[in-house]
């Protein structure tokens, strides 16, 4: 099925083959960056942000197959993956660190790729700094929304003092398995499609992640400072921000997406000066896991453009 890479010479499919990983020091904190292996030192970089909860490995398959085209890295930012919290995470703190690593990495101009809440993140940067980005790719942005969903009530809730961290707390305290499942049905549009090697590997990661002693208070910090922007004054909204943006932009939508809601696509692209789309009816929130290949394509049609 085209929607999943097949496996490669190994064996293994794509989205479960991590990236080596190192450590840069970066805004007062060891940031653990992942880079594409095996890739030519004289392509264009580009660096992949992940969203709320995410971490560097949700963009292990797009990164392999563009391997041929762009130099990617991949961070966990400050409170997520395997990188310690050091002060806020919001996303004016998330793009603080992102210039500083593009700086110190990779110079610019580069292709930066954002999902979700790495998506919000980005389009801050790319309109902040428009000398260090060549192309923007969002995948399910976490940009304002009009429309009340279960997931902004959801945000709401975690965001609003005291009451986030008992309703993170009550999460916590559900069977794992029971916790596994509602996170693969509200991420992926069809998680019964994943690679078997690739589900493994996403459970791993979250089992893995219930001994992080700062995962709680970095989702609630995100959360905040998602919610925070969705209610900022016109001038001062992500979507003000996104017309300042000049690069060429591809937006990336699923039609099974629980966490943003594909209708606000129009809008997006209009807000854009020069945007492009990609829907996928079949995909959820992180089209880069279950549509890598769709997503390779539009990009590569991005910049050739």
């Amino acid at each position: 099925m085209e929607s999943y890479a097949s496996v490669t010479g190994s064996g293994v499919p794509l989205g479960a083959q991590e990236w080596p990983a190192r450590q840069v020091p970066v805004a007062g904190v060891d940031l653990l960056v992942r880079e594409v292996p095996g890739v030519a030192a004289d392509l264009p970089p580009a660096l992949f942000v992940h969203g709320l909860g995410g971490s560097s490995l949700n963009w292990t398959e797009l990164g392999l197959r563009l391997s041929d085209t762009v130099r990617g890295i991949a961070p966990d930012l400050p409170g997520f993956g395997r990188t310690p919290l050091a002060g806020a995470a919001g996303i004016h703190e998330q793009v603080e660190v992102l210039i500083e690593l593009i700086e110190r990495e990779c110079g610019g101009p580069l292709h930066l790729f954002g999902n979700s809440m790495g998506g919000a993140s980005s389009v801050a940067l790319a309109a902040r700094r428009p000398d260090l980005v060549a192309s923007l790719t969002l995948i399910s942005p976490a940009l304002p929304h009009p429309r009340v969903s279960a997931s902004a009530l959801w945000f709401t809730a975690v965001a609003t003092p005291r009451l986030g961290r008992v309703v993170l707390e009550r999460t916590r305290r559900m069977p794992f398995d029971r916790r596994f499942r509602a996170s693969l049905a509200m991420v992926f549009g069809e998680p019964r499609l994943l690679p078997a090697e690739v589900r493994a590997a996403y459970e791993a990661e979250l089992r893995r992640r219930d001994g992080d002693p700062w995962g709680m208070q970095a989702t609630v910090e995100g959360a905040r400072s998602i919610l925070r922007s969705s209610v900022a004054l016109p001038h001062r909204s992500l979507w003000a921000v996104a017309a300042q943006v000049e690069c060429p932009v591809l937006l990336v939508y699923g039609g099974k997406d629980r966490l943003v809601d594909p209708r606000i696509r129009t809008k997006a692209q209009r807000s854009f000066r020069n945007a492009r789309s990609l829907y996928i009816p079949q995909s959820g929130h992180v089209a880069q896991m279950e549509h890598a290949p769709q997503v390779e394509r539009a990009f590569r049609q991005l910049i050739e453009s």
